[in-house]
């Protein structure tokens, strides 16, 4: 495997907190990321804003506008986490599919490419530049522009289950799942348009839960105890 793709919970890296970002949760992933890129393999990030905003949720706010500050709520997310990465020796670059002035580069398949042919890691922020559009399809989209060989889903749970855990204590979790069978039981590993996107374009998504010790580096590594959804 040469190209990989993580998305981060922004819930996942905010840790007990619930809001902001844990420090040492941020560095810990990005030391086994380090692992990897060592090891030869590429990785591409995206990161969920919701440690930041939850705009949805609100009535009082037009869905556009709170779309857009989520949008901002990724770049920010991104600009902070690709900083504990270089403070731990890797080279990184932010892609948005929207200008932000000098804070990052616009998005586009070469010159992530160019990126990743350095050595770098590369943070895909902004989502698709659209609302009504989540990270979720974000981070498909962007896999399948860069030809990533799989998905890495980093929550703050540690696999897809029949059912909401924290709700239901009978709820079962799955080693292995069809992306067909994710969408015919709106199991919701990731929202509807998304899995639709990975289903059409045949790519695999592996969720886990990224508070686990090593998780990132266990589940290149063979070691994977979360959910494998195939396709």
């Amino acid at each position: 495997m040469k190209r990989i793709m993580l998305k981060l919970s922004g819930e996942a890296l905010a840790g007990e907190k619930k809001t902001g970002f844990d420090e040492e949760t941020v560095r810990r992933v990005a030391l086994q990321v380090k692992q990897l890129t060592e090891d030869g393999i590429q990785a591409g990030i995206v990161i969920g804003g919701g440690n930041f905003w939850r705009g949805r949720s609100s009535e009082n706010i037009d869905r556009t506008k709170a779309d857009q500050i989520g949008m901002l709520a990724t770049v920010m997310n991104c600009i902070y986490v690709s900083e504990i990465f270089r403070s731990v020796g890797m080279q990184t670059n932010i892609l948005t599919p929207f200008e932000c002035g000098t804070f990052t580069k616009l998005f586009s398949k070469d010159r992530a490419n160019k990126y990743f042919a350095k050595g770098m890691v590369v943070f895909f922020a902004g989502g698709t530049g659209h609302p009504y559009f989540s990270t979720d399809t974000g981070v498909v989209l962007r896999a399948i522009e860069v030809d990533a060989d799989v998905i890495l889903l980093a929550k703050s749970i540690d696999g897809v289950y029949s059912d909401d855990p924290s709700r239901n204590p009978e709820a079962v979790k799955y080693d292995e799942i069809t992306i067909d069978q994710v969408i015919a039981q709106n199991l919701q590993a990731v929202d509807m348009t998304a899995s639709i996107l990975a289903r059409d374009n045949k790519m695999p998504m592996w969720v886990f839960g990224l508070n686990e010790e090593n998780s990132i580096v266990n589940t290149m590594n063979g070691k994977f105890s979360g959910t494998k959804i195939t396709v």
